[in-house]
């Protein structure tokens, strides 16, 4: 083969070469087009607890920022990225969604996130937090299902009747340690295993009552038994309703959470509470929860909160109150707390 022949050759080689090259970057291009955006804000609180219960500077500050990512591939995927930061720049949670048309939503997640019947563990409305969350713990057991460790969570949404939203979670290590990509959790960091969570929710296009929502949830987790500490596994329910009419919002649930615990390992919650909006800007409320131990004490928290907005501004205030926290009779178990808070979002 002569020179010119060999040139010839190589130059249609080197061509092909590019086309191909040139077609896999457009592909791989249109395959992960996307945006990434980052979302944040900080909240400034002031905890008046007195000297007896609380020694500590009143004053807090906590900020988090989260990183969202969204895309479209060709088949018609659409694909949503969730980082989660907390306080002090500590990561806290990642999450992939991926749509998939005819079916609906299924979504990763790395643990310590409300996914399956945890996001159930207090759904009655409130105008800033949980009647126990918004600064003074009552040391209540909530469900928690199979949320503390890596979960796939499936929505069929496009399978449901309109008005019905169910979800499947799923978690081969429910308490297991994150794990990187291509890597193991290593161990686990307590003594559950594998678990799935079952959750329903119903809105008026299902069954005609406006400004009606009937949710309700199950769980049950493997649990490591011996016996001195653990003799069954985990289940968990959840049954629930909130009802808005104008202004008002009202709401009340049901768990029961049997551990497995050898001994005093079940616990029954109520949660109800009354929410109303003064305007577009201005809410209050009142939240109640108490939840009794097997053979042991009902733990009790109260809480009546105010809430206003201005922009990405919000101030609120809530008083607190207390009783028998996780599940102690002693005198420095009850507790009452005034918190004000003012969150900047970005």
């Amino acid at each position: 083969m002569n020179n010119n022949n060999k040139e010839i050759i190589m130059n249609k080689l080197n061509k092909l070469g590019i086309t191909a090259l040139c077609g896999s970057l457009a592909a791989i291009s249109s395959a992960n087009a996307g945006d990434l955006s980052v979302t944040g804000g900080v909240d400034m609180t002031w905890m008046s607890l007195d000297a007896q219960q609380s020694t500590g500077n009143p004053i807090g500050v906590g900020s988090n920022y989260t990183l969202k990512g969204s895309g479209e591939l060709e088949n018609g995927w659409s694909v949503d990225l969730s980082i989660a930061m907390t306080n002090a720049n500590a990561y806290s949670n990642t999450t992939v969604t991926v749509g998939l048309p005819g079916l609906g939503d299924v979504l990763i997640s790395q643990g310590v996130s409300g996914t399956g019947i945890q996001r159930m563990d207090d759904l009655t409305p409130s105008v800033w937090e949980e009647a126990d969350g918004a600064g003074l713990s009552a040391g209540i057991t909530k469900v928690a299902g199979t949320s503390a460790g890596s979960t796939i969570e499936v929505t069929p949404t496009d399978m449901m009747p309109a008005g019905l939203t169910a979800r499947f979670a799923w978690s081969p290590d429910s308490d297991g340690k994150q794990a990187s990509d291509k890597g193991t959790s290593g161990g686990t960091s307590g003594d559950l295993g594998a678990g799935w969570d079952l959750t329903l929710e119903a809105g008026s296009d299902l069954h005609g009552v406006d400004g009606l929502t009937v949710y309700g949830g199950m769980s049950q987790v493997d649990r490591f038994q011996n016996a001195s500490t653990v003799s069954g596994d985990s289940d968990e329910r959840v049954l629930g309703i909130k009802y808005a009419m104008g202004n008002f919002t009202a709401g009340y649930q049901i768990n029961n959470d049997d551990t497995g615990g050898a001994t005093n390992g079940e616990y029954d919650n109520t949660m109800y509470s009354i929410t109303f909006n003064v305007n577009d800007d201005l809410s209050i409320g009142y939240g109640h929860v108490e939840s009794e131990k097997e053979n042991s004490n009902t733990a009790e928290a109260d809480s009546i909160q105010i809430a206003y907005t201005m922009g990405g501004a919000s101030f609120r205030l809530a008083e607190v109150d207390v009783e028998n926290k996780a599940y102690s009779t002693a005198a420095t178990s009850d507790l009452e707390n005034t918190i004000i808070s003012v969150g900047l979002a970005f």
